[in-house]
């Protein structure tokens, strides 16, 4: 399957929230849709529920205009709906026959989810009397209860230690491994770049970044280097850098372990290495640099940008 989003807009009132946001994702593959509080993240995803209705645009599943009530759509929200003084079994179950599911494939299902996320004994006790780590995993089996053809995490891994974060990783990933469709949100850029091979990052109701994220990080680490000598710290490396390196690269960040320099056309990484070559400093890292998810993040909706 192959959903698209094509030039979303809604407002509210007079405030127009979502500016033509377009992007797309496909079965087996997991999308990061990713932005800060109030970006619209969660507008554009009622829409893709139909709890909320553009005022312009179009979502479509293969070609064809999407209609949400033809598919099981799996949604984990941030903020969970459960009951809190309802047996888990009793109100999964319930919420699985509101979506159409038979009795005997829900029960089937939910043993299936209890046992895989190792909560099986807590299948007759009330929601409120488990651990918030525990909770959580509930609220997964309920977004899967239904064997959904789209699921949609947003933040599943808040609150949860190690050991639970293995199991709903070892969920997701299985998820992604039967061809299902996974839309991915959340502020924990380590579990995105873990699990998504495509990210969105919106800003103010914009798509300011979108597409492959291993592509993305060598776009943005292009014609970057990192730097280290030994036995210096990275403010050490910073000043040599500046005494010796002036004429090829630039620094352009301090990192914890390392300086992040750019190339000054038209120097290339082997001209570097032969100065370095030069210098009398032992050189302890040297390399391409790759930024990570966070500082792209950073670059394109943070308060600079």
């Amino acid at each position: 399957m192959k959903l698209e989003v094509k030039n979303l807009h809604k407002s509210f009132e007079d405030r127009e929230v979502l500016h033509g946001i377009t992007f797309s994702i496909e079965s087996g593959r997991a999308l990061g849709l990713l932005g800060r509080n109030g970006a619209g993240k969660t507008t554009t995803i009622r829409i893709l529920m139909d709890v909320f209705q553009a005022n312009q645009g179009e979502v479509l599943l293969d070609g064809q205009k999407f209609v949400p009530s033809h598919y099981q759509i799996g949604y984990m929200p941030e903020e969970r709906g459960l009951y809190p003084k309802k047996k888990v079994a009793e109100q999964i179950l319930y919420l699985a026959a509101l979506r159409g599911v038979p009795t005997k494939q829900a029960r089937e299902n939910l043993k299936a989810l209890l046992r895989e996320l190792n909560i099986e004994e807590y299948e007759n006790r009330k929601l409120d009397t488990l651990s918030k780590g525990n909770q959580q995993k509930v609220q997964l089996v309920q977004t899967l209860v239904c064997n959904p053809d789209i699921v949609i995490l947003d933040e599943p891994f808040s609150g949860l230690d190690p050991v639970n974060s293995q199991l709903l990783k070892e969920a997701v990933q299985k998820l992604i491994a039967q061809n299902k469709l996974v839309i991915f949100s959340s502020h924990q850029m380590s579990y995105v770049e873990e699990f998504c091979e495509d990210i969105v990052i919106l800003n103010h109701g914009d798509v300011v970044l979108s597409g492959n994220l291993k592509q993305i990080k060598k776009e943005f680490g292009k014609n970057q280097l990192i730097l280290n000598f030994s036995n210096c710290s990275p403010q050490e490396t910073e000043e040599i850098v500046n005494h010796s390196l002036t004429d090829l690269t630039r620094v352009k960040e301090v990192k914890k372990q390392f300086v992040v320099l750019e190339l000054i056309a038209p120097a290339q990484k082997k001209d570097v290495l032969a100065r370095l070559a030069s210098l009398a400093q032992e050189v302890e890292i040297f390399g391409d640099y790759e930024p990570t998810l966070t500082d792209i993040f950073v670059q394109k909706a943070g308060d600079e940008a």
